[in-house]
């Protein structure tokens, strides 16, 4: 049971980060500030090695990465295409990007609070990646 626990953890959190990195990526390409890039830039960094280390525990246990689903990728870059679109700008760049953190905030903890017996690898990777939200959720408070 508590390593069923652990993969359905570490899957979420590879998944969590990857996800991350794909909606990162997409909203690059519209920055224009130089300070919100680099905020950019460092938090994709940090989410470049959660999602190593989630794939390194999921390898250790025999598994294999989770990939985001294709409908929610794809639904993930319409929906930045068609904002950036209508109202550009930092303020619109910040808030997607929060709107991310905070789905990643509540689908690795409710996997989190559904998988208590993961092991405390994964327990602590989980908690870094909520932790990186928040702390990327904080920095990019002052583009709004």
């Amino acid at each position: 049971m508590k390593e069923e626990h652990t993969i359905a953890l570490l899957k979420e959190c590879s998944s969590g980060c990857k996800m991350a990195l794909d909606s990162m990526n997409q909203i690059l390409e519209y920055v224009q500030d130089e300070m919100l890039e680099h905020t950019i830039l460092d938090a994709k960094e940090d989410h470049e090695k959660l999602e190593k280390k989630a794939g390194e525990l999921l390898r250790e246990a025999g598994q294999h990465e989770k990939e985001p689903g294709i409908t929610a990728t794809v639904f993930s870059k319409l929906t930045t295409d068609v904002k950036m679109m209508m109202n550009g700008g930092n303020c619109q760049i910040a808030k997607l990007l929060m709107d991310g953190c905070n789905m990643g905030i509540q689908s690795i903890s409710e996997c989190r609070n559904q998988n208590q017996e993961a092991s405390k690898g994964a327990m602590d990777l989980a908690a870094k990646i909520i932790r990186s939200e928040e702390e990327f959720m904080k920095q990019l408070r002052v583009y709004l």
